[in-house]
């Protein structure tokens, strides 16, 4: 019985702390991150402020389970394109990886724009977000190990030196001992323009030149994907 209660106070927990992100996500929207009041959530979900406490002793906390949620969410978005794309084909691979996070973000703009936008007054990201945020990065490297063995740059790489030399050898250690350092130093470069391309669209900042976007974003899709060195898709 006393197993029993505890799930049944277990699911209620889940279920409120929902209600509560929901609220926290609706106000979001409204209102932007930088206004988010557990107050506020509290009187719109009619519980005593107290009471919510329990569940997000401060507003940073409430933010933080926002911030894990949305780069869980996207995370997950990434790796199902890459996991679904026609295997043994990394420009595929990397076209669907792109298109997913794009589309995730226009279905999300302010999730998007809390995990990429401008940083929240007085709030740190806590140890425990560096592991979803990885998630989209790390489905990049599985488009650049996909690819290894059929790099074909048109243009060699820059030599790396100095400190970053240092981070790219240690960083392709780390995660991908197979991929050339040369090759993840471009990864990386593609990582930041996919959501560079992305933050510019969403922020407006593509207005009057190139919008709708659709045409650019495929184009740089593949410039992308050239400079990366991925093979054409076998038709």
């Amino acid at each position: 019985m006393a197993a029993a209660i505890r799930t049944a106070r277990e699911r209620a927990r889940e279920e409120l702390t929902r209600e509560i992100k929901k609220e926290a996500r609706r106000q979001l929207a409204e209102e932007g991150a930088q206004r988010l009041s557990l107050r506020a959530v509290a009187r719109e979900l009619g519980m005593a402020s107290s009471a919510l406490y329990r569940y997000f002793p401060s507003r940073d906390d409430l933010l933080t389970a926002l911030i894990i949620d949305a780069y869980n969410a996207l995370g997950e978005r990434a790796e199902h394109a890459v996991s679904t794309a026609p295997p043994g084909d990394p420009r595929a691979m990397w076209r669907a990886l792109s298109g997913a996070v794009r589309s995730w973000a226009q279905q999300h703009p302010h999730e998007y724009a809390l995990l990429y936008g401008t940083p929240v007054p007085g709030y740190a990201a806590p140890p425990e977000t560096v592991a979803p945020a990885a998630r989209v990065a790390l489905a990049l490297i599985e488009v650049l190990r996909a690819g290894a063995d059929r790099v074909e740059l048109a243009t060699p790489v820059r030599p790396l030196r100095g400190i970053l030399a240092e981070q790219v050898s240690a960083l392709a250690a780390q995660v991908a001992p197979e991929v050339n350092a040369g090759v993840l130093s471009r990864g990386l470069v593609a990582w930041t323009q996919l959501f560079g391309m992305i933050s510019f669209e969403l922020f407006g900042h593509l207005v009057g030149s190139v919008t709708p976007a659709d045409g650019f974003f495929a184009h740089t899709v593949e410039e992308m994907a050239d400079f990366l060195g991925l093979p054409e898709s076998t038709p």
